[in-house]
């Protein structure tokens, strides 16, 4: 049985901390510590975000998102227009993002959930849809 990730990895925090308000992740990594590219811990303190975009504090973090981040991230999007389905199938993690009043639907088709809706975020940023 293939692992699930339960979070975002280094490069994909990276590429949505470009996207995402940085208020929507959940985690984070250390980049200052014994603990560098370990998540150890729950964003659970108010952010004290510096000029930088960063958040200042002695450790420096990348911010990293959960699956159910990244879901709330999806469902707050337009929530009268756009659903987002997800689903397994055949192995796959099969992420839909419908539009109700045209009927498009973008699709995106993944080994996991997280890897579906980093894809679908992405697509639906080059799309100008966020």
């Amino acid at each position: 049985m293939a692992t699930i990730k339960s979070y975002t990895d280094l490069s994909q925090s990276k590429k949505l901390a470009e996207i995402l308000p940085i208020e929507s992740a959940d985690m984070f990594y250390p980049t200052k510590s014994k603990y560098e590219g370990k998540i150890i811990g729950l964003l659970d303190v108010p952010l004290y975000i510096g000029s930088d975009g960063f958040v200042d504090t002695e450790m420096g973090e990348i911010y990293a998102w959960s699956l159910a981040a990244l879901l709330d991230v999806l469902s707050e999007i337009k929530p009268q227009v756009y659903t987002p389905i997800l689903f397994p199938s055949e192995g796959k993690w099969i992420l839909q993002f419908a539009e109700y009043s045209h009927g498009n639907v973008y699709e995106v088709s993944c080994d996991n959930p997280i890897d579906a809706c980093v894809e679908m975020i992405e697509k639906l940023h080059e799309r100008k849809k966020l």
